[in-house]
C-alpha cells in the first residue's frame, strides 16, 4: 500500500505501477504485469510484456510521464481510479482502470472519454 497519508490506498502492484513511472524504471514497470497483462490505452491494445514495454516507451516513460492517483476504488473487477498525468504526450485528467492477479497486474484500461 502506498505511505503517502494524502494518497488514495492503492494494492502494492498498482502502488508498484505508479513508481515505476514517476522514476522512470521501464524494467520495474513491465514487471509489475502477468506475462500475458496487457494495456489498453482508448482500445489499442498491447499484449504481453512486449506490449506493456512498447507503451511504456511511446506513452509512459519515453515520453517524462509523472501519474498522480487522485481517487481510487474497489470494484468487482478490480480497481477504478481517476489519475492525473503529466507527459510530452499528454497532460490532463483520466480514468483508469485495473485488475490485479496476485501481486501483478493483469490488465490496464484507460476507456475513451
Amino acid at each position: 500500500m502506498t505511505t503517502d497519508a494524502a494518497a488514495p490506498q492503492l494494492p502494492e502492484p498498482i502502488a508498484r505501477f505508479v513508481t515505476a513511472i514517476n522514476d522512470g524504471d521501464t524494467e520495474a514497470f513491465v514487471a509489475s504485469f502477468t506475462e500475458d497483462g496487457f494495456v489498453d490505452d482508448w482500445g489499442r491494445r498491447l499484449d504481453g510484456h512486449e506490449g506493456v514495454r512498447s507503451w511504456a516507451e511511446t506513452d509512459a516513460i519515453g515520453m517524462g510521464a509523472q501519474m498522480t492517483i487522485l481517487s481510487a476504488e474497489a470494484t468487482g473487477q478490480g480497481v477504478s481510479t481517476r489519475f492525473s498525468w503529466r507527459s510530452r504526450r499528454f497532460n490532463g485528467e483520466s480514468t483508469g482502470i485495473f485488475t490485479v492477479e496476485g501481486d501483478r497486474i493483469s490488465s490496464f484500461t484507460i476507456p475513451p472519454h
